[in-house]
Order: structure tokens, then C-alpha cells, then sequence
């Protein structure tokens, strides 16, 4: 399903001349053929979405790059790139909901130490692709530490 939507937006995007929602979809795309001839079989929503959520890292860590090396015009167009790849997530939980869920799964595994974070990652698992993992990462080893 969510694969066809991406397909008809790369349609419309063509025909609207929209270049770079259009490269992005293609990249996209691309990507997730990739992946799914490496599973070789369909892939699920949850699947794709597993993928727009590693392009959405990439375009992240770019623009932090571009950033620090003074490259505006660059990192523009990832901060572009990165709100259309966006739009595919599902909706994002708020950071005080996830804060809420890390100390809930810290809870409920008895993780006690920055040693036991794969357990509580493990029961975070529910919230991949409506939060951003690295926060919820960054928020376990502060818990844990």
C-alpha cells in the first residue's frame, strides 16, 4: 500500500516537473527495490517504512555534516529532501510520550544498568517508525547511567 502511494507520488511529482520530490522518491524507490531483492519477496509497510526511516537517518547525519563543514546551499536541500521522506512516517509520538515509554520498558524489564539497554531497546521496539530512535536511545543511556 504504502509502496504504491510512493509510486503514484513519483507520477505526480514527474508531471509536476517537481524535481526534487521527484529524485527523492526515485532514491527512495530504489532503495527499497534494493531491499527487497535482497529479501527477495514483497516487503510489508512496516518494511518500507523500516527503510524510509534509515534514508531519514542518512539525510540527518547529512545535513549535520553540511552543517559543520559550512555547506548552507547543501544542507538546504537535505532539510527538503528530509520533510518530503517525512511525510511517508507515521505520525511521530512527542518526546514526553517516549519519555514515558522509556521509563515504562525500564520498569518492566528491571534494567538497572547501561549493560541491560539492549532489553529496554528490545521492549521499545513498538515505537519504531513513530519515534526517532537515536532520541530514544539517547534517553535509555540517561536513564541507565
Amino acid at each position: 500500500m504504502l509502496l504504491g502511494k510512493l509510486q503514484e507520488d513519483m507520477k505526480t511529482a514527474m508531471m509536476a516537473r517537481d524535481e526534487i520530490k521527484l529524485s527523492t522518491v526515485r532514491f527512495l524507490l530504489a532503495d527499497i527495490k534494493n531491499y527487497q531483492i535482497e529479501k527477495q519477496r514483497e516487503l510489508t509497510d512496516e518494511e518500507v517504512i523500516s527503510v524510509i526511516e534509515r534514508q531519514v537517518k542518512r539525510h540527518r547525519e547529512s545535513i549535520e555534516g553540511f552543517e559543520k563543514g559550512g555547506r548552507r546551499e547543501l544542507a538546504e536541500k537535505e532539510k527538503k529532501e528530509l520533510s518530503i521522506l517525512q511525510t511517508y512516517l507515521p505520525a511521530q509520538v512527542s518526546e514526553e510520550e517516549v519519555r514515558k515509554a522509556v521509563d515504562d520498558a525500564i520498569e518492566s524489564t528491571g534494567a538497572a544498568t547501561i549493560a541491560e539497554m539492549g532489553k529496554v531497546m528490545g521492549a521499545l521496539s513498538g515505537l519504531h517508525g513513530k519515534a526517532d530512535f537515536s532520541l530514544v536511545s539517547q534517553l535509555v543511556k540517561e536513564k541507565l547511567s
